[in-house]
């Protein structure tokens, strides 16, 4: 086995890092994970999970925590309404019976339990908490890694697993992203049944998509009673140098939120008028359909440092939990004579699996801010449950 007595490094604890880091574990390797968080119990950021077949679920059962998976995964949060600018349901997958809709296909998990899973699948101390990476230089055969802490460790092997980013991308690949053209407004809301109590109840425990004057509002709840939603919206690179919004200041939000989606109704402002809520602005990137670099025999990534893109396909975990099984398989596999052709061989696919999602998340992207989104996204749905809506 290529990685027989070498020191394998993962910069990144999310869930393509740590997937990687337990299939790895299971034939065996040498593996450390570090993560920038300060420890396990950091609230864990973003939306639910849908994984996929042939990606995330395949990757869960690869590292043999597919009941696990099931035990916490949660069937309510694939349900989904569409609705206008105006909260008028159009589609409502809560109408359907059979739990085994469109959406439950994809069956939903909260990022926090998921990583958790993962986490305590791993041996004691694989984790390196509050580990947030700063460089590293060659030595011997392998990097010499340092860390804001003050620590270094040595790795015969790093893997860059540490997002869209990744400070580790550098090392590989000097290509720059793409600014797509959309730029979104994330917000987390804790405690949401009390502080949005009227949009908590409307996802009836599921999620919702609204569509209208070429924007988007999307949200949904989590099992730990936190709500997460984005309004995203086309807008130049340059937007925020130009608008100058401080995003800690929830007044200033709430009146770009007033002046920027001018069409959509007062309800929508439960969002933005409350103390309760967080915001992140994030400009939407990806990198270039046709990236490529030369391939390094002890460095390698997986996941948004490697193939950026944005979230309107759910393809971002997906990709990344397969970018580690397939990974992984080169590593420890038999099929390759030296680890310069099993990471070659890696990349080579990983880099057009990851330029499909990117490009099919770029077309759902112009859909969803068409001035036929909503249309459109209910022909869309309509097929796929056999029904009409309206």
């Amino acid at each position: 086995m290529l990685t027989v007595n070498k020191q394998v490094a993962i910069v990144g604890g999310g869930m393509g890092g740590l997937t990687l880091a337990r299939l790895l574990q299971m034939k065996n390797v040498d593996v450390k994970v570090y993560e920038r968080d300060l420890n396990r119990d950091v609230r864990v950021q973003g939306s639910t999970l849908d994984l996929h077949e042939g990606s995330g679920l395949e990757a869960m059962k690869r590292a043999g925590l597919i009941e696990e998976f099931y035990a916490h995964h949660r069937p309510a949060a694939s349900k989904m309404r569409i609705v206008d600018q105006s909260l008028g349901i159009h589609f409502d997958d809560h109408d359907y019976a059979d739990e085994n809709t469109v959406t439950e296909n994809r069956p939903e998990i909260d990022r926090a339990p998921l990583r958790d899973i993962l986490v305590e699948s791993l041996k004691p101390d694989t984790l390196v908490w509050d580990s947030q990476f700063l460089a590293m230089e060659k030595q011997n055969s392998g990097w010499l890694l340092h860390f804001n802490n003050g620590t270094s460790a040595y790795a015969d092997i790093v893997i860059a697993a540490d997002g869209a980013n990744s400070k580790i991308r550098p090392y590989i690949s000097d290509l720059k992203p793409i600014y797509s053209g959309v730029t979104l407004i994330e917000g987390n809301i804790y405690d949401a049944e009390k502080n949005a109590a009227q949009l908590f109840e409307f996802t009836k425990g599921g999620k919702v998509m609204a569509f209208g004057d070429e924007q988007f509002i999307g949200y949904g709840t989590k099992g730990d009673g936190s709500l997460m939603f984005v309004a995203s919206f086309k807008a130049p690179e340059d937007w925020l140098t130009n608008n100058s919004i401080d995003f800690k200041n929830k007044e200033q939000v709430h009146k770009l939120f007033k002046t920027e989606f001018t069409g959509w109704s007062d309800g929508w402002q439960e969002f933005f008028a409350n103390e309760e809520v967080h915001y992140i602005l994030r400009p939407q990137y990806y990198f270039p359909l046709n990236q490529s670099w030369e391939t390094q025999e002890n460095l390698t990534m997986i996941g948004d440092a490697a193939h950026r893109m944005p979230p309107f396909a759910g393809e971002g975990a997906n990709v990344a939990m397969q970018d580690a099984f397939e990974l992984a398989a080169c590593l420890t596999g038999n099929q390759f004579p030296d680890l310069k052709t099993a990471i070659s061989h890696f990349e080579k696919q990983m880099i057009a699996r990851g330029a499909d999602a990117t490009q099919d998340t770029l077309v759902n992207g112009e859909i969803m801010h068409s001035k036929t989104a909503l249309t459109q996204m209910l022909r869309f749905f309509s097929q796929m449950e056999g029904e009409q809506v309206v």
